[in-house]
C-alpha cells in the first residue's frame, strides 16, 4: 500500500532549494519520493531536515516504510555520535521484526562500540538461532571473530521502588531453640516490612595495554537498599582492576577487587579479592563462561566471621530463536572462617529465560540451593544445613522507554528454610522502576 504525506510550510521550504520566503503550500509525495528526498537533503549536507522527514516516515503505516525509515535515522544518528538513540531505534525495529538479521547485526556493532560485550553477543546469537543461509552465516562467523573493539568507557544505573515485607531476612519464628532452651525472639529481631528505593549503578574505563587484544579494565560497581529507617538500610560498593585479553574466540579477565559493605549506617563487612573469568562461544548459538574468585573476608561485627571464602561458577547462555534464550548456571562457595561454626559450603542451581513479545521483554528465573555448616556453633543443639530457592518474573517495557531507560517490573519470591530459626526467613519483594532499554 502506497502511503502519502502532506508536507505542509517547513516542508515546502525543505524541497525547495531556495532561502527566500515561500507561500504556505502542500507538497504530495509518496513514502518513496520522501525516502529519496531525505536521502538528497543529507548528501546536500542537510541532516537535521533530513531526519525530520524520517521521523514523520516511522509513523507510517506500512511496516516496512516505517522501519526502512528507522533504520536510515538510526545511521543519521550514529554519524552524529547519537550511539545510543541509534541503538534504541534499531531495537525498536527488531521488536516489529525480529528476522530482521541486517538490523539485529548492526546493532550487535553498535553494543559492541559502546562496551556491551554481553549484548553484542547475544545479539549476534539471536541472529544465527534464527537460521541463516549458508552464504550468511559464513559472513557471521567473520563478523563474530572481528567482534573485538570495545567503548573506552561507560556506565549504567537502575533505580526502583521496592516494596519488601522481609527488609531484614529475619525470621518470623517467635522462639529460637538452644541448648539451653527456647529463647523468646523480640520484635526487634524479627522479620520486618517496609518500602525501599533499590539502586543499581557501574561505572567502567579501559586502558590499552599496547597489543591488539589486551586492556587494562577498570570498573566500579555497587548497590544500595535504602529505607525509611535507616537501620535496615544496606549499601555496598566495589573497585576491581585488572587485564581483559582476548586469545582467538576466547575472552579472559583478571581481577583484583576490594568491598565495602555497610548495614544499618555502620560498616559491616570488607574484602579483598582475586578472581579470573574465561568467555568462549560454543558454536553459533551458545556462549560458555567461567569465573572462580577467592577473598579475604573482614566482618567488622564479629570476628569470628572472618576467613577467606573461594566461589567458582559455570554458565552456559543459548538463543533459541531470534526472541527466546535461556541461561544455566551452576556455582558452589566455600567459606573457611574462623569459627567453624560459621565456616559452610553452598552450591546453587539456576535457570534463566527470556522472551520478547513485540516491545515488551518477559524474563523468568529460578534458583535453588543447599548449604552446610562445618560444626554446630555451641548455642545451638544442630549445625545449619539450609534449603533455598527464589524465583522471579520480570518485565521490560520499551514501548514507555525515555533517553535510554525502559520502565521494568519485577516481583520476587525468596525462602530460604533453615535449622537455625535466625537463618530461617521468607521474602516478597516488588521493584517497580527503571533501567536500560537495550
Amino acid at each position: 500500500m502506497t502511503a502519502w504525506f502532506a508536507l505542509a510550510g517547513a516542508a515546502a521550504a525543505i524541497a525547495a532549494s531556495s532561502a527566500t520566503a515561500l507561500p504556505v503550500q502542500t507538497i504530495r509525495a509518496t513514502a518513496t519520493d520522501l525516502l529519496v528526498l531525505a536521502d538528497r537533503l543529507d548528501r546536500g549536507g542537510q541532516r537535521g531536515d533530513a531526519e525530520r522527514i524520517l521521523q514523520l516516515l516511522a509513523q507510517d503505516p506500512n511496516p516496512d516504510i516505517r522501519n526502512e525509515a528507522r533504520f536510515r535515522r538510526s545511521k543519521l544518528l550514529l554519524a552524529s555520535g547519537r550511539e545510543r538513540d541509534a541503538a534504541l531505534l534499531l531495537r525498536r525495529i527488531l521488536d516489529e521484526k525480529p528476522d530482521a538479521t541486517p538490523v539485529r547485526l548492526q546493532l550487535a556493532q553498535l553494543l559492541d562500540r559502546m562496551g556491551d560485550k554481553d549484548g553484542a553477543w547475544r545479539q549476534v546469537r539471536a541472529a544465527q538461532a534464527a537460521g541463516l543461509p549458508s552464504a550468511v552465516a559464513r559472513m557471521v562467523d567473520r563478523y563474530s571473530e572481528a567482534l573485538r573493539a570495545a567503548r573506552p568507557f561507560g556506565a549504567s544505573f537502575e533505580i526502583a521502588l521496592a516494596p519488601d515485607n522481609n527488609i531484614n531476612r529475619a525470621t518470623r519464628s517467635d522462639t529460637l531453640g538452644t541448648v539451653l532452651g527456647d529463647f523468646d525472639i523480640s520484635k526487634e529481631g524479627k522479620a520486618r516490612s517496609g518500602t525501599g528505593v533499590a539502586l543499581r549503578g557501574q561505572a567502567y574505563r579501559r586502558f590499552p595495554l599496547g597489543a591488539q587484544g589486551r586492556q587494562l579494565l577498570v570498573r566500579v560497581s555497587g548497590f544500595a537498599d535504602l529505607y525509611g529507617e535507616g537501620r535496615f538500610n544496606d549499601v555496598a560498593v566495589d573497585v576491581a582492576a585488572g587485564p581483559e585479553l582476548e586469545f582467538g574466540s576466547n575472552r579472559i579477565n583478571l581481577e583484583a577487587g576490594a568491598t565495602q559493605r555497610w548495614f544499618g549506617q555502620q560498616p559491616f563487612m570488607r574484602s579483598a579479592r582475586i578472581g579470573v573469568s574465561w568467555t568462549r562461544p560454543l558454536g553459533r548459538r551458545s556462549q560458555l563462561r567461567v569465573s572462580a574468585s577467592g577473598a579475604l573476608v573482614d566482618n567488622k561485627l564479629n570476628d569470628l566471621q572472618d576467613g577467606k571464602t573461594w566461589v567458582g561458577d559455570v554458565s552456559i547462555e543459548r538463543a533459541l530463536s531470534a526472541t527466546t534464550g535461556v541461561a544455566l548456571t551452576a556455582s558452589g562457595a566455600r567459606e573457611a572462617l574462623n569459627d567453624p561454626g560459621y565456616s559452610t559450603k553452598a552450591w546453587r542451581l539456576g535457570a534463566l529465560a527470556w522472551h520478547d513479545i513485540g516491545r515488551v521483554t518477559i524474563t523468568g528465573q529460578a534458583q535453588f540451593g543447599r548449604l552446610n555448616a562445618d560444626e554446630r556453633l555451641q548455642l545451638f543443639p544442630d549445625k545449619r544445613h539450609d534449603r533455598y530457592s527464589r524465583f522471579s518474573l520480570g518485565a521490560t517495557f520499551r514501548r514507555l522507554g525515555f533517553a535510554g531507560f525502559a520502565p521494568v517490573a519485577r516481583f520476587v519470591v525468596e525462602r530460604n528454610a533453615s535449622s537455625i530459626a535466625f537463618y530461617d526467613y521468607r521474602r516478597r519483594r516488588m521493584e517497580l522502576g527503571v533501567e536500560r532499554a537495550f
